[in-house]
């Protein structure tokens, strides 16, 4: 650490946009949601603020040539939003009459996408920046430090630096083998009970006369996003709970990078009912990890049998296609994506805890959890929907 400086700070103002955004762009796998636009979003809409328990640090690295690495940390009072659950490591510690919260994270609010969490411009800096975190967390007694959904340079970072790693499933879609040039082709691929399950979902949202049409960037309107926050906002309430975005949010959004939003908007005689809102990779910057689609918001005003596989799948997917993108990925959790040709990929977090008892209790448990999960890939990987080739 001798040669680096380190600086933590509490607003996004006092980072530096520009060199955070070309920092991000060097890595070979940024994602929109790691943008300083974006992070900025979330703290100054409230969305993600320390009254909703995400208070923000951001740690910048610097030598003489200026920035080389970067990460964004939150200390947080409690687990939601995170996709990553430690409930059970909470309850064990408050069981102990040992304080777990507050506890320090390494991740995109609400946003389980795996990307680069530790930016920097080489190893050196990565493992200096992560060093940096781990000992801040250590002198100011915080529990522990987890990195939520990291890429493969994180994991490697935290592996040396002695963290814990903890492996999840998601399910993506790719088209880069095949490279598909429309929907029904990619419908080709698939085994002919998948084929047909499709076909008879996507009839039961056109028979009911829905139809969808996608708004790219700059394009959507206001009225457009007032709409598509009406839908979220109500499917949320609709569960008992409050969304976590708010309004302020999504126009930040608006403003600040509208070209990193796709928004598909179903209607029913001309009347806006359902809207589902991507993430897009931009052209630029994104571009070493492909042209990638991420699902992230829905919501609906009316109750359409399979309007939520249209919404959510089979229009984004179309959209994909025909805009030559490489990969959409639809989330944490939910094997039923399968069945819509999203095949299952692991997604690794790492987690140092500052306890060595407790950190000891975790790694055992998480040995066996592991075995659970290489079980359950390996399952997964024998439900396959696709064709099966004559051998």
């Amino acid at each position: 650490m001798s040669d680096y400086v380190i600086r933590v700070e509490t607003s996004p103002r006092s980072v530096d946009a520009a060199q955070w955004d070309t920092l991000l762009a060097s890595q070979k796998h940024s994602t929109p949601f790691m943008r300083h636009a974006y992070l900025a979003a979330m703290s100054e809409s409230g969305s993600a603020s320390k009254r909703t328990g995400w208070d923000v640090r951001f740690f910048l690295l610097s030598n003489a040539r200026g920035l080389v690495a970067a990460s964004v940390v939150y200390l947080k009072e409690h687990s939601y939003g995170e996709y990553v659950f430690d409930w059970a490591w909470a309850s064990a510690y408050q069981q102990h009459g040992v304080p777990y919260y507050p506890k320090a994270i390494s991740a995109i609010p609400f946003t389980p996408v795996p990307g680069t969490r530790l930016l920097a411009v080489d190893g050196s800096a990565r493992n200096a920046l992560l060093s940096a975190m781990i000992d801040w967390c250590g002198s100011r007694k915080l529990s522990s430090l987890h990195l939520l959904f990291g890429d493969s340079d994180d994991v490697a970072a935290c592996q040396s630096a002695g963290m814990m790693l903890r492996h999840t499933v998601q399910f993506h879609w790719q088209n880069v083998a095949e490279k598909y040039v429309d929907f029904e082709q990619f419908l080709m691929s698939l085994s002919q009970e998948k084929r047909k399950k499709i076909r008879q979902e996507r009839k039961k949202v056109s028979n009911a006369g829905v139809t969808f049409r996608s708004i790219q960037g700059a394009a959507i309107t206001r009225e457009e996003w007032d709409f598509f926050y009406h839908c979220y906002e109500r499917t949320y309430l609709e569960h008992g709970n409050p969304p976590y975005l708010n309004r302020d949010f999504f126009t930040r959004m608006a403003d600040a990078m509208p070209e990193n939003w796709l928004l598909c908007i179903g209607s029913r005689d001309g009347i806006p009912m359902a809207a589902s809102l991507l993430g897009i990779s931009s052209t630029t910057g994104d571009s070493k990890a492909g042209k990638v689609a991420f699902g992230r918001y829905w919501g609906a005003l009316e109750r359409v049998d399979c309007l939520h596989f249209e919404a959510c799948y089979y229009t984004p997917l179309q959209w994909c296609i025909a805009n030559g993108f490489d990969r959409f990925e639809g989330g944490a959790q939910g094997e039923h994506k399968m069945a819509r040709a999203l095949m299952p990929v692991q997604a690794t977090s790492a987690h140092w805890l500052a306890d060595p008892a407790f950190a000891d209790a975790v790694a055992r448990f998480l040995e066996r959890e592991d075995q659970g999960i290489a079980n359950y890939m390996q399952d997964l990987e024998q439900r396959s929907p696709f064709r099966k080739e004559p051998s």
